[in-house]
């Protein structure tokens, strides 16, 4: 059970769904969301590990299993969650891949992954959640990115063309949307310790040098010196979900201990 917040942040009684549920960066949004007093729609494609970590997490969380890269169960899951939880007031936008690899080496197949998961999973969300969210005139809706959005990556290529992709497309419709009152950010992670970054590690000193950074990669470490928790890019999105950030929209957040110098 997550315990209640001391600190009243204008997310108590709200219903949120939040893709990407199950493990990593979005179990800690969800677990925020509920610590906040919010009811939680997780989606997830692990139908097994979802279910496990909305019991674990308490009667506040309802699971939604569904593949994000599928246009249609998004939005069969988004009527479901506002027949069954009421109208979505918060959603966040967590899903995603990584399949490493040159551009040269990417094939045709995991291109298609990448961004039917990192960028049309996204845009579908977005579009099925605002569609609902005008004419009710509020809501706010954050997208989990990635700091590669912006700057070049070795063996990235799909991945950050992806995330760089769902950036722009969430500042889009902010624009088109904040006349109705409705907020879009992004919040754009570094290492963060997931099981998405371990996959990347062969041995126990890889997290020493992701913070040092690799100059035959062009890669600069990382400034604070310590790789993120998924909580600290929890308490990013939930900042941008609350009404503390009724004036914040179409911007984007690195949370990234610095790597990215802010190019």
């Amino acid at each position: 059970m997550v315990p209640p917040s001391r600190e009243d942040t204008g997310i108590a009684g709200r219903t949120a769904l939040v893709t990407g549920a199950a493990r990593g960066i979005g179990a800690a949004v969800v677990q925020g969301l509920v610590r906040e007093g919010a009811t939680v729609a997780a989606v997830d494609i692990d139908a097994e590990g979802l279910a496990e970590f909305a019991a674990r997490t308490g009667e506040r969380v309802h699971p939604f299993p569904a593949d994000v890269g599928d246009s249609t169960a998004v939005a069969r899951v988004v009527e479901a969650v506002e027949r069954d939880l009421g109208p979505i007031d918060i959603g966040v936008s967590v899903a995603g891949v990584l399949l490493p690899g040159s551009v040269c080496e990417t094939t045709d197949e995991d291109w298609a992954k990448t961004f039917a998961v990192n960028t049309t999973g996204v845009f579908a969300l977005l579009r099925e959640i605002a569609r609902r969210m005008v004419p009710r005139q509020r809501g706010t809706l954050v997208t989990v990115a990635s700091n590669a959005a912006g700057v070049p990556r070795m063996g990235m290529g799909a991945y950050a063309a992806s995330k760089a992709a769902a950036t722009m497309l969430t500042r889009c419709l902010g624009l088109e949307v904040a006349g109705h009152g409705i907020r879009c950010n992004v919040v754009s992670p570094g290492s963060t310790d997931t099981p998405m970054q371990r996959l990347l590690w062969t041995d126990e000193n890889d997290a020493d040098r992701v913070i040092a950074g690799s100059p035959e990669q062009f890669r600069v470490g990382i400034p604070l010196g310590r790789i993120a928790d998924p909580a600290d890019i929890a308490d990013a999105v939930l900042f941008l979900a609350s009404p503390r950030a009724r004036h914040i929209t179409m911007q984007e957040l690195f949370v990234d201990g610095g790597a990215t110098l802010r190019a």
